[in-house]
């Protein structure tokens, strides 16, 4: 849709002054009132909105009222996640579909339960009749998070129970939706290609017998190939983004659609949109810009002071995209280590030599190690900082071969893991419509006759 002819000139800087006219707060009405901004408390925690038995983040400890930093810990149902990718690794298996039962069921399923798991999800990867032509060919996207979200509520006219919110139909929604947002993803990507890049659109017929990431690098590639060491590392990448705990914005997004009683294709696709937000799911994309910035800029890799230079003119708005911030860095929990990011780490420094990329990996580890420095020395920042799983994802998706177009969505295949599992949490037992308080500051006015406005 576009304005009409000159609307954009002669009307909208206008109207956008009238809005600025009568909108705006003072600052300090924050602080005079105890607003809690981004349902944050004062001292950057976030504030206690309910309970849930899905998932622990841990990266700092209070006592005597004080935060202090601490070694990152991610927990799935409580079992460390470092322990969850220990055991896929040492045997030589996926783990992404016993991530997601364990997410759903609370429990780690046994060979029998998840065998028959693996069959149900690649049941339900074929999408339903006629609906990739008439939902995904038929209404390309530019951006594939649109399309996802889009495609997420037509799932809704395909189901003969959409709003039926029992923990039966609810469960075989999630399941359903877990295992045909990948399939979603891939088709809107290649439709994507040919109908705004130009380039050949190809649909191969799906392998059910596949686990979810060798689905998806199968859809991706012209000629279907792909190794065994690749399709593991997007699984470990899958594992790593399929939860994060209730607060982040896009699962506490999926938990308030959810406390009023609206159907699953709504609540997902609410957390879609969330996760599309440059805030949230969209930093490794920035990341990746950010970097190849520096590599263009930074003559010798090897070099700590010309990144040093690079960095702070980041911080100084000299450089980058002129917010100052430097992406991949810090955490809302996490202050010492984020566990996602040194699982990333410690991953690509396996697969970096492999694809030839070992300079690059190198310049990424000096980056993480030279950041804290600059910030202290050039911001003034006494906060304890670390990279997050931003900085290193993108990078493991470039050494994949994975288009940054794809980032994102690959990050919202992963999570809807999570985000299902609390929306059934959230419908079983949270009991309670989420509607937090806003302080209103307008105060009584007479109305006015429109004769006797002025101007």
């Amino acid at each position: 849709m576009t304005a009409p002819a000159g609307f954009y000139n002669d009307k909208l800087t206008e109207l956008c002054d009238e809005y600025r006219r009568y909108n705006g707060f003072n600052q300090r009405d924050y602080l005079t009132y105890g607003v809690k901004r981004g349902l944050r408390n004062p001292d950057g925690t976030g504030v206690m909105a309910g309970l849930t038995n899905i998932c622990n983040v841990h990266g700092f400890l209070i006592a005597d009222g004080e935060r202090i930093p601490d070694k990152g810990k991610l927990t799935y149902r409580g079992y460390d996640v470092k322990d969850i990718i220990a055991a896929c690794v040492s045997e030589d298996r996926f783990g992404f579909e016993e991530t997601a039962w364990l997410l759903l069921f609370g429990s780690l399923p046994d060979e029998v339960h998840l065998s028959r798991f693996k069959e149900i999800l690649g049941h339900y990867r074929e999408l339903p009749h006629d609906f990739a032509e008439d939902m995904i060919m038929k209404l390309p996207s530019r951006d594939i998070m649109n399309k996802l979200a889009h495609s997420v509520l037509g799932l809704y006219t395909f189901d003969e129970y959409p709003d039926d919110t029992s923990l039966e139909n609810t469960m075989r929604q999630s399941i359903q939706l877990i295992a045909s947002l990948p399939t979603i993803m891939t088709y809107a990507y290649q439709v994507k290609r040919r109908a705004f890049d130009k380039e050949s659109m190809f649909f191969h017929p799906i392998d059910l017998s596949l686990s979810t990431s060798e689905s998806i690098l199968r859809a991706l590639r012209f000629d279907t190939k792909f190794t065994d060491s690749e399709a593991k590392l997007l699984d470990l990448c899958m594992i790593l983004h399929a939860e994060h705990g209730g607060g982040n914005n896009s699962t506490f997004s999926t938990r308030v659609l959810s406390s009023s009683g609206t159907d699953t294709y709504s609540a997902i696709a609410a957390a879609i949109g969330s996760l599309k937000g440059p805030r949230h799911g969209g930093a490794n994309l920035r990341v990746r810009t950010m970097m190849n910035e520096l590599k263009n800029d930074v003559a010798d890799w090897k070099d700590d002071e010309q990144i040093y230079n690079y960095l702070a003119s980041v911080i100084r708005k000299e450089k980058g995209d002129g917010s100052g911030l430097i992406f991949g860095f810090g955490h809302a929990v996490y202050t010492l280590s984020d566990p996602r990011a040194e699982i990333l780490r410690d991953t690509a420094a396996r697969i970096a030599e492999e694809k030839n990329m070992l300079a690059e990996f190198e310049l990424y580890k000096s980056v993480e190690r030279i950041t804290p420095k600059v910030m202290r020395e050039v911001k003034g920042s006494e906060k304890v900082i670390c990279a997050n799983v931003d900085f290193y994802s993108g990078f493991v998706y470039d050494m994949l071969g994975i288009p940054s177009e794809m980032f994102t969505p690959l990050f919202a295949v992963s999570r809807i893991a999570g985000w299902c599992a609390h929306r059934m949490e959230e419908v079983a037992y949270g009991g309670r419509i989420i509607r937090p308080a806003y302080r209103s500051m307008v105060h009584s006015k007479e109305y006015i006759p429109l004769s006797q406005r002025d101007d």
